[in-house]
């Protein structure tokens, strides 16, 4: 199961719901678009060591996807998929879907916009 940004920060902030849903998961994965919309926010934070240290053990118990040329052309494929819909998603949010169909792995997200990417699977919780 692939984490979005969302996903990642319910998961910091222990929401029921989505710590059994990653807890049944048979295994965890981070793009690292993901991780760095994450450290952005932890950035801006006044517990940024508390969440810093948090996500640093995180990431030992996960995969953490990252970008390649493989990668790149499934991002342009679902770019130009949904333009052709008249449907764009954010960049970051197409990076994304692009993982998620380059290895074909469901997406735990609350962003519905990924629904409209064919041939990935989003669960919410």
């Amino acid at each position: 199961m692939i984490l979005d940004t969302n996903a990642l920060s319910a998961v910091a902030e222990n929401d029921a719901a989505v710590v059994k849903a990653v807890a049944e998961a048979d295994a965890l994965a981070i793009p690292v678009i993901v991780l760095g919309e994450y450290r952005y926010g932890i950035a801006q934070s006044r517990h940024r060591a508390v969440y810093s240290n948090w996500l640093d053990m995180l990431i030992h118990d996960c995969s953490v996807l990252e970008v390649s040329e493989l990668t790149s052309r499934h991002y342009a494929a679902v770019n130009l998929e949904l333009r052709r819909i008249g449907k764009p998603i954010p960049t970051n949010d197409l990076w994304i879907a692009a993982l998620c169909r380059q290895h074909k792995q469901v997406l735990l997200s609350r962003d519905r916009h990924f629904d409209l990417v064919s041939d990935i699977k989003r669960v919410e919780w």
